[in-house]
């Protein structure tokens, strides 16, 4: 049904709540990870974010994990994250697979990254398929 295993979605959920836990509050309103599916990326605030965190070995071990997937997974990750952030619902995921296709870029992990609670976003989307992640 996912163009990427469930397993791998809970490793990068799990990662991603590492990470997160390291994040002050508030930094979520401003944060290039409120783009909608069809916002273009600024790129500036992705960098900037990227720098603040790039020496943090959580960021690095995920960004790594997520450059690591192949492009259907990022795409279907991607459009995974926007399902559960609401901009699409799981009855769209072709059209949401559709606009990741299209917005994808070889900065996935960082645009992920930039982007407050993805975590909870995956895990959303997966409850919406009816599926989820053993604790």
């Amino acid at each position: 049904m996912l163009g990427i295993a469930v397993e791998k979605v809970c490793e990068i959920i799990a990662r991603a709540r590492a990470f997160d836990a390291q994040i002050p509050l508030g930094e979520s309103e401003e944060e290039p990870g409120n783009l909608k599916a069809d916002d273009d990326i600024d790129e500036e605030d992705i960098v900037e974010r990227a720098e603040n965190y790039s020496e943090d070995p959580d960021y690095q071990d995920l960004v790594q994990i997520i450059d690591a997937l192949n492009v259907e997974e990022q795409i279907n990750l991607v459009a995974l994250v926007w399902i559960g952030r609401g901009d699409f619902t799981a009855d769209e995921i072709d059209a949401a697979l559709e606009a990741a296709n299209d917005a994808h870029n070889t900065r996935t992990g960082e645009y992920l990254l930039g982007m407050p609670l993805f975590g909870d976003y995956l895990e959303e989307a997966l409850s919406q398929f009816g599926l989820g992640c053993e604790e």
